[in-house]
C-alpha cells in the first residue's frame, strides 16, 4: 500500500474550484450566490431560497417540459392581446437579499410593482409567478409560497402535474387564498383582466381547450367593458 502525494497545486485549485461552484443545500448571500452562478455557465438553473442554494434536478418531459410549454402558451396567448404586460419564462427575480430565484414563467405589468435592472434581471415581485411542481412540490407549496408572500407576488400558480392539480392563490389581507373555479371550471385572475384558465383541459393536455377558453374569457372581459 503506498499514500498518495498531492502536489499543493492540487489542493489549491481544488479550493478555489469549491469556492466558485454552488452546492445545493448551502447557504449563501445572494452577491456571493450570484458570483458563483456567473461562474457555472454549464449550470442553467439554480436558486436562493432563503438564503439557501437549491439546483434541481434533470427535467423531465411529461411532467416538467410538456406542462411547462403549454403553461406558456397559455401566458403567451394572453400577452400577446394585452397591452403593457411582460411574460418572462425562467428569468432570474431578485425578491431580496436573501431570496434570487427562477421562476417557470412569469407575468408582470410593464409599468407595476417590478422592473428590469440594468443588467436585465427581474427586480421586485411580479404580479404573477407560476410553476410547475413535480417532484419539487414540497418546495414550491412552502418555502417559496412564503417567500412569494412576503414579497408580494399577488398570484401564485402551481401546477402540481403528479397529483394532477391546479392550485391558484391570491393575495388578500397579507395571506394567499386558493381560488375556486367558477360553474364551467375555469379560475379567473384577478389581476389581470380576461386572464381565464381552463383546468379540465389543462390536466389533459387539450392545449387548444385551454386557449379555446382563454379566448372566450378576453371576449367577456371586452364585453364587459363596452357596457361600462
Amino acid at each position: 500500500m503506498t499514500d498518495t502525494l498531492t502536489h499543493p497545486d492540487q489542493v489549491r485549485d481544488s479550493l478555489v474550484l469549491r469556492q466558485r461552484s454552488l452546492e445545493n443545500g448551502e447557504s449563501l448571500t445572494r452577491a456571493e450566490f450570484e458570483r458563483r452562478y456567473m461562474a457555472m455557465p454549464q449550470v442553467r438553473k439554480a436558486e436562493l431560497i432563503e438564503g439557501v442554494v437549491h439546483m434541481p434536478s434533470p427535467v423531465h418531459h411529461s411532467s416538467h417540459s410538456r406542462p411547462h410549454a403549454h403553461l406558456l402558451a397559455w401566458l403567451g396567448a394572453y400577452g400577446a392581446v394585452t397591452p403593457g404586460v411582460d411574460l418572462a419564462d425562467n428569468v432570474t427575480v431578485r425578491l431580496d437579499q436573501l431570496n434570487e430565484v427562477q421562476p417557470d414563467a412569469l407575468l408582470r405589468f410593464e409599468k407595476g410593482q417590478s422592473h428590469v435592472s440594468v443588467d436585465d434581471y427581474i427586480e421586485g415581485a411580479p404580479e404573477l409567478v407560476a410553476e410547475i411542481a413535480s417532484s419539487s412540490t414540497a418546495i414550491d407549496l412552502h418555502r417559496k409560497l412564503h417567500v412569494y408572500l412576503r414579497s408580494g407576488v399577488q398570484e401564485y400558480l402551481v401546477w402540481r402535474t403528479l397529483d394532477k392539480q391546479v392550485d391558484w392563490f391570491e393575495l388578500r389581507d397579507g395571506e394567499y387564498v386558493r381560488m375556486l373555479p367558477d360553474d364551467a371550471g375555469r379560475l379567473h385572475s384577478r389581476v389581470f383582466p380576461g386572464l381565464c384558465l381552463a383546468v379540465t383541459p389543462l390536466l389533459a393536455g387539450n392545449l387548444a381547450g385551454v386557449l379555446k377558453e382563454l379566448q372566450a374569457g378576453l371576449a367577456a372581459d371586452r364585453a364587459t367593458a363596452d357596457e361600462d
